[in-house]
Protein backbone atom coordinates (compact mmCIF):
# COMPACT_ATOMS: atom_id res chain seq x y z
CA UNK A 1 0.00 0.00 0.00
CA UNK A 2 1.40 3.23 -1.35
CA UNK A 3 1.47 6.43 1.86
CA UNK A 4 1.60 9.91 1.39
CA UNK A 5 1.29 12.69 3.24
CA UNK A 6 -0.23 16.16 1.89
CA UNK A 7 0.46 19.62 3.58
CA UNK A 8 -1.95 22.59 3.39
CA UNK A 9 -1.71 25.61 4.82
CA UNK A 10 -5.39 26.32 5.38
CA UNK A 11 -7.56 24.99 8.44
CA UNK A 12 -9.25 22.56 5.77
CA UNK A 13 -8.73 21.13 2.50
CA UNK A 14 -12.13 19.45 0.17
CA UNK A 15 -11.90 15.86 -0.07
CA UNK A 16 -12.07 16.16 -3.76
CA UNK A 17 -9.62 18.92 -3.85
CA UNK A 18 -7.04 17.10 -1.67
CA UNK A 19 -7.50 13.72 -4.50
CA UNK A 20 -6.71 16.69 -6.92
CA UNK A 21 -3.45 18.35 -5.27
CA UNK A 22 -2.22 14.77 -4.06
CA UNK A 23 -2.28 13.73 -8.35
CA UNK A 24 -4.82 10.72 -7.37
CA UNK A 25 -6.96 12.51 -9.58
CA UNK A 26 -6.63 14.30 -12.70
CA UNK A 27 -9.89 16.94 -12.48
CA UNK A 28 -12.52 17.33 -10.43
CA UNK A 29 -15.06 14.73 -12.26
CA UNK A 30 -12.64 12.13 -11.72
CA UNK A 31 -12.75 12.87 -8.15
CA UNK A 32 -15.90 13.44 -8.22
CA UNK A 33 -16.34 9.86 -9.85
CA UNK A 34 -14.22 7.94 -6.92
CA UNK A 35 -15.96 9.46 -4.41
CA UNK A 36 -19.24 8.55 -5.91
CA UNK A 37 -18.72 4.56 -6.81
CA UNK A 38 -17.53 4.56 -2.93
CA UNK A 39 -13.84 3.91 -3.56
CA UNK A 40 -12.71 6.47 -1.20
CA UNK A 41 -12.79 6.33 2.94
CA UNK A 42 -12.22 9.19 5.48
CA UNK A 43 -10.66 7.95 9.01
CA UNK A 44 -12.26 4.45 7.78
CA UNK A 45 -15.50 5.40 6.44
CA UNK A 46 -16.56 4.91 3.30
CA UNK A 47 -16.93 8.80 2.44
CA UNK A 48 -19.76 10.01 -0.77
CA UNK A 49 -19.64 13.95 0.16
CA UNK A 50 -16.75 15.15 -2.22
CA UNK A 51 -17.09 18.55 -0.25
CA UNK A 52 -16.29 16.62 2.96
CA UNK A 53 -14.22 19.09 5.01
CA UNK A 54 -10.76 17.73 5.72
CA UNK A 55 -8.24 18.75 8.43
CA UNK A 56 -4.77 18.20 9.92
CA UNK A 57 -4.55 14.42 10.95
CA UNK A 58 -7.56 13.00 8.79
CA UNK A 59 -6.69 9.66 6.52
CA UNK A 60 -7.93 8.98 3.38
CA UNK A 61 -7.68 5.66 1.84
CA UNK A 62 -8.47 5.37 -1.84
CA UNK A 63 -9.29 2.03 -2.83
CA UNK A 64 -7.59 1.77 -6.39
CA UNK A 65 -4.59 -0.64 -7.51
CA UNK A 66 -2.53 -0.29 -5.73
CA UNK A 67 -4.44 1.61 -2.94
CA UNK A 68 -2.93 4.91 -1.56
CA UNK A 69 -3.76 6.16 2.09
CA UNK A 70 -3.35 9.91 2.87
CA UNK A 71 -2.00 11.48 5.76
CA UNK A 72 -3.47 15.63 5.90
CA UNK A 73 -1.43 17.63 7.80
CA UNK A 74 -1.26 21.07 8.24
CA UNK A 75 1.81 23.71 7.70
CA UNK A 76 2.06 25.89 10.90
CA UNK A 77 4.51 28.97 10.37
Amino acid sequence: MGKMEVTINTEYITLSALLKLSGIAKTGGEAKIMVQDGRVKVNGETETRRGRKLYEGDRVEVLQNPPVTILVKRDVY
